[in-house]
C-alpha cells in the first residue's frame, strides 16, 4: 500500500497526537523522523525488517541529561508500506510502530512488550 511521503508523515502525526496526554507530557529530548528505507549502520547487521528505530538514552536511564542530543525515533516508510494490504491496516502498523519506539524512550524492552502483546522482531533499539 503505498502512500506520499507527505500523507505518511501525517498518519505518523496522528499516531504521536493519539498517544495519551499523561504520557505526551512526560516525553523529554525526543524527535521523530520519517525516512524511507534503513540504512546498513541502522540495520546494524541485524536481519529482518525494520519498520521503526529508537536511538538515545531512554528516561529510566537518565541521570544528568542537560545539553545532550535528542533522543530519535525514526519511522521507516518503504517497509510499513510494503507490509499493510489495505489502508486500514497501513494506520495500524503505524500506530503500533510509533507506540512501539515511545514505549522505548519510556524505558519499556521488547521483552516487556511482547508480554504486553506487541510483536517481536520488527523494531529496533538503540542505545
Amino acid at each position: 500500500m503505498e502512500v506520499s511521503t507527505e500523507e505518511f508523515e501525517r498518519l505518523v502525526g496522528d499516531a504521536l497526537d493519539g498517544i495519551p496526554e499523561t504520557l505526551g507530557r512526560l516525553m523529554d529530548n525526543v524527535a521523530v523522523f520519517v525516512e524511507d528505507w534503513a540504512t546498513p549502520a541502522q540495520l546494524d547487521g541485524q536481519g529482518g525488517t525494520l519498520l521503526g528505530l529508537y536511538s538515545g538514552v531512554d528516561l529510566t536511564r537518565r541521570a544528568s541529561y542537560g545539553g545532550a542530543m535528542p533522543d530519535r525515533i525514526t519511522i521507516f516508510r518503504g517497509p510499513i508500506c510494503r507490509l499493510a494490504r489495505s489502508e486500514a491496516e497501513l494506520v495500524q502498523l503505524v500506530r503500533h510502530t510509533v507506540v512501539h519506539e515511545v514505549a522505548h524512550h519510556f524505558g519499556i524492552s521488547d521483552r516487556r512488550l511482547e508480554e504486553l502483546g506487541f510483536e517481536p522482531g520488527h523494531h529496533g533499539h538503540r542505545g
